[in-house]
């Protein structure tokens, strides 16, 4: 951009001046040729008393006028070619202002900087759509890198809790010389289940990072799944957590055949029940129900539904539940252990496969959430609206 101004403004003054020594030949010639034109005098004439003759006294005339436009342009050109060259610098840098906006910009750009933008006002053209573009690159960019930030700093934050545990029962341990088998065991039982926190908060940013990468499964990931059969498997898998706090568990899984990734359908529907009986309160209930619904315009899908009793909720809050790490307002507890990542991936998985999802919190505490899938027919086209209720 240093040197484009300059090199576009000697191109314009050598256009300038060609056209300019084009215009004063052109006057050159056609005075000499319409002096030279006219017709002829008989005879001789008298020029300060001298008879000459008349052709001879033409060619003088028109030899003389040459000469006089020769004169005036020779005075003339370096003054156009002048003017030229300050009018085309003068324009040339308007016409490159805007360029120069975006690449000091785009320069200035650093992490901590990224919600500076071009902005031009006035603009019009090819000029303003770069700009527009230049300015909808880096809305995005700075999303992504926000979402980024975010997504590591916490990530980091949960993960010094299980370390810490780590570090401190083998500092423990290790301090004291007299330990006997009973105390290597217990601080083997807190480092095994600090371990297996790890590996769950790893595994949820794994899965979850997957699917908001990928965008949507393609064609191939797609397979027939009864939904029924995924609710019916994951249910049995948290009877026991659910009966140790006395949850009554109501169920109504009717058939709902969908196409998509049968781990991911299954991690998404494991993690809506585990937080139904993690953040769940002692003598509560579930409810968990599949089947046939409307979830857009698309047509028919399959909708799951899992609600259950719990904490008190603020309407306004609920799509917070949503974003990584966060929970709801429960203290951490033995029930409410977790990487706060589970509503996050039922999310993205439900976007991967083309659906969407819908929450609501409970009168008297708790939270609904229904998600609503295309079926096993329906093409694999994101769903607009909130999921019809199971039928």
């Amino acid at each position: 951009m240093g040197d484009l101004r300059p090199r576009l403004t000697l191109l314009a003054t050598a256009l300038v001046a060609a056209v300019a020594a084009l215009l004063l030949w052109l006057g050159w010639m056609l005075v000499g040729a319409v002096v030279a034109g006219t017709p002829a005098l008989p005879g001789t004439v008298f020029v300060g008393g001298v008879a000459v003759p008349a052709e001879t006294a033409r060619d003088a005339v028109a030899a003389a006028a040459r000469a006089e436009v020769l004169r005036a342009g020779l005075i003339a050109f370096p003054l156009v070619v002048a003017a030229g060259a300050v009018t085309s610098w003068v324009l040339v840098g308007r016409v490159l202002h805007p360029l120069r906006r975006v690449v000091e910009t785009t320069s200035r750009l650093s992490a901590s900087s990224l919600d500076e933008r071009v902005a031009l006002a006035g603009a019009r053209g090819e000029v303003a759509e770069l700009a527009g573009a230049v300015d909808a690159m880096l809305d995005r960019l700075q999303a992504a890198f926000d979402a980024q930030s975010r997504f590591v700093a916490n990530a980091g934050h949960e993960l010094r809790t299980p370390l810490a545990v780590l570090r401190t029962e083998i500092d423990v341990t290790l301090s004291e010389p007299d330990a006997d088998a009973e105390e290597l065991r217990r601080m083997a039982g807190v480092v095994r289940e600090a371990g297996r926190r790890c590996d769950e908060l790893v595994s949820g940013l794994l899965l979850l990072a997957r699917t908001e990468a990928g965008g949507g499964l393609q064609g191939s990931d797609r397979v027939p799944v009864d939904l029924a059969a995924v609710v019916a498997a994951e249910l049995a898998a948290v009877t026991g957590d659910a009966a140790a706090r006395g949850l009554v568990v109501r169920t109504d899984p009717r058939p709902a055949a969908t196409r998509g990734n049968e781990p991911l359908l299954r991690r998404m529907v494991a993690n809506l029940l585990e937080n139904a009986v993690r953040h769940n309160r002692d003598g509560g209930w579930i409810e968990v129900g599949c089947g046939t619904g409307a979830p857009g315009p698309a047509g028919t899908g399959v909708v799951l539904r899992v609600a259950s009793s719990g904490p008190e909720l603020a309407p306004d809050k609920v799509a917070e539940l949503f974003e990584p790490f966060r929970r709801g307002p429960v203290a951490r507890t033995a029930h409410t252990r977790g990487s706060g990542l589970g509503l996050s991936i039922v999310r993205s998985v439900a976007t991967a496969h083309g659906g969407s999802v819908h929450a609501e919190a409970v009168p008297g505490g708790g939270l609904s959430v229904q998600v609503a899938l295309p079926d096993g027919a329906a093409a694999p086209a994101p769903s607009g609206g909130d999921p019809a209720p199971v039928r």
